[in-house]
C-alpha cells in the first residue's frame, strides 16, 4: 500500500484554509488522480483560537513555522505566510536544505530569492512548486516550464493583478473616478487596507519578474523591473482611450530585444480586438508569443481562496506523483545571464494627457516641446476642464523613440503652462 503524503501547513488565513478544505472535499478524487492519499499532518498560523471555518481535529499546530521543517510526519510543506523575508523565507530555506519538498503561493520570495531556492532544491533533488504565486488558478507556470517547453518564447505579458483589473473595468464601465473605485475594491475585499502593492505595480512586477525568468531561462530579476502603477489614471483617460478604440490596462511585459531581456510594468492602452481588453473584473490574463506554436492566451480568476487553493494542491499532486522536475525548467548551471534591455531606445506609439492653462499660444508651446525632440503627432484633442479654468489636452503620438518623448515632456513638465505632472501611457501595437 502507497503511504500518504503528508503536509506541514504554514500560513490559516483565506487561502490556507481554502487549501484543507479542498483537500477534505475532494478526498477521493484527488487521492486517485494522485496515486496516493494527500493528508495534513501538522500547521502553524498566528492566531490559535481563532475559527477558520474547517476541521483541524486530529491535525498537530505548531507555533513556530519553521519546526515544520524537521518533524518526522512531514513530507511536504506548504507555505502561506506571505513576505519577501521574514519567517516565511527561513522556513523556505530549512525545509529545502533538509531535502523536503516546498509548495508556496508567496511570489515576493521567489521574485527576490528564486535562484537561491532553486539552487537548495537542485542540491538536494527535491520539489519547490510556486504554481500559485502568478496568476493564482491559471497555470501558467506549468504551461511555461512544461507546456511549451520546446518553444522559443519571445514575449510573455498579461494583466496579472486582479484588483487593478477591477479598479480599470468599474472605472471604464461606471464612469467612475479611481479614489470612488478603490474605496469600494477595498470595501469588496478586492483591495487591501494599504493597496500600495497592488495599485503601484508592485505585485505584477513580482510576478512578471518570475514568468520572465522561466520563459527566458534566467535569474528572476524584480529589480530590472520598470515599475508603474495606475494611480495616475483618471477617468478622462478611460474616456478618450475608449474614443480612440483602446482600452486601459495595467499590464506586466517581458521580451527578448537583441539579446537583452526588456521587463516593465504598466498602464497602457491595448486595442478593443485584442484578447486582453476583454478581460474584465478581477480575473487575469496572460499571453505567452513563441516558436512554433504562436500565441498563447490563458484567462480565469488570479486570486482569492478556491483559484489559489486549486494551485496549491495541484502542485502537491505533482509532488505526490513523484514530479521532482527542476523549479524553473532547466538546470541553474544552464541558465542564461541577460542584461537589461535599453529602455531609451524603444520605438513606439504613446498616449499623452496635459492639464495646461487655457490661453493663446499654450498649444504652439507644447507643439514646440515636441518638434524640439522630433516627435510627430498623429492625432490632438483640447477641451476645457471641468474643475477650473485650464484645459485638458489628449495627444497620441506616430511611432517615436522613448528617450525623445522622455525629454519633450520633461521640457513641457518645466513651463508655467503645465499644471501637474503630464501623463503618459504606452499604445501596445501587439
Amino acid at each position: 500500500m502507497t503511504l500518504p503524503l503528508r503536509i506541514g501547513l504554514a500560513g490559516l488565513g483565506t487561502v490556507g484554509a481554502g487549501v484543507i478544505r479542498l483537500l477534505a472535499d475532494n478526498a477521493d478524487l484527488i487521492g486517485r488522480r494522485a496515486g496516493r492519499g494527500l493528508v495534513v499532518t501538522a500547521v502553524s498560523a498566528r492566531d490559535r483560537g481563532r475559527d477558520r471555518g474547517v476541521d483541524l481535529s486530529g491535525i498537530d499546530w505548531v507555533d513556530d513555522a519553521t519546526e515544520l521543517a524537521g518533524r518526522d510526519d512531514v513530507d511536504v510543506v506548504v507555505e502561506l505566510i506571505g513576505g519577501s523575508d521574514g519567517p516565511a523565507l527561513t522556513l523556505a530555506r530549512r525545509t529545502l536544505g533538509g531535502g523536503k519538498a516546498l509548495v508556496t503561493a508567496n511570489k515576493a520570495m521567489i521574485a527576490h530569492h528564486g535562484k537561491e531556492l532553486a539552487g537548495l532544491a537542485e542540491t538536494g533533488d527535491v520539489a519547490l512548486r510556486y504554481e500559485a504565486a502568478v496568476a493564482g488558478g491559471i497555470p501558467v507556470i506549468k504551461a511555461l516550464s512544461e507546456g511549451a517547453a520546446a518553444n522559443r518564447v519571445s514575449r510573455v505579458y498579461g494583466l496579472l493583478n486582479g484588483t487593478c483589473n477591477y479598479i480599470l473595468t468599474r472605472m471604464e464601465a461606471e464612469g467612475l473616478d479611481f479614489a470612488t473605485v478603490l474605496a469600494a475594491a477595498q470595501a469588496a475585499g478586492y483591495a487591501e487596507a494599504d493597496p500600495s502593492f497592488d495599485i503601484d505595480g508592485i505585485d505584477t512586477a513580482h510576478k512578471l519578474a518570475i514568468l520572465a525568468a522561466l520563459a527566458f531561462g534566467t535569474a528572476p530579476a524584480f529589480d530590472a523591473v520598470a515599475t508603474q502603477g495606475i494611480r495616475a489614471i483618471d477617468k478622462v483617460d478611460i474616456d478618450h482611450a475608449a474614443a480612440l478604440g483602446f482600452r486601459i490596462k495595467l499590464v506586466g511585459l517581458a521580451e527578448m530585444v537583441d539579446g537583452k531581456l526588456f521587463q516593465r510594468v504598466h498602464p497602457a492602452l491595448l486595442a478593443l480586438g485584442h484578447p486582453l481588453a476583454a478581460t474584465a473584473g478581477a480575473l487575469n490574463g496572460v499571453v505567452i508569443e513563441a516558436d512554433p506554436v504562436g500565441r498563447l492566451f490563458l484567462e480565469g480568476r488570479g486570486a482569492g481562496e478556491g483559484p489559489t487553493a486549486s494551485a496549491v494542491v495541484a502542485d502537491l499532486i505533482d509532488i505526490a506523483r513523484g514530479n521532482t522536475a527542476l523549479p524553473f525548467g532547466m538546470p541553474i548551471a544552464d541558465w542564461a545571464t541577460l542584461a537589461p534591455a535599453d529602455r531609451d531606445s524603444r520605438q513606439g506609439r504613446y498616449y499623452l494627457r496635459l492639464t495646461v492653462a487655457d490661453r493663446p499660444g499654450v498649444l504652439a508651446e507644447l507643439a514646440a516641446a515636441l518638434r524640439d525632440h522630433g516627435v510627430s503627432i498623429e492625432s490632438l484633442i483640447q477641451r476645457p476642464s471641468q474643475a477650473d479654468a485650464s484645459a485638458i489636452v489628449v495627444m497620441v503620438t506616430h511611432l517615436t523613440e522613448e528617450a525623445a518623448l522622455l525629454a519633450s515632456l520633461a521640457q513641457m513638465a518645466a513651463s508655467p503652462s503645465v499644471n501637474g505632472a503630464p501623463v503618459m501611457m504606452h499604445i501596445l501595437d501587439l
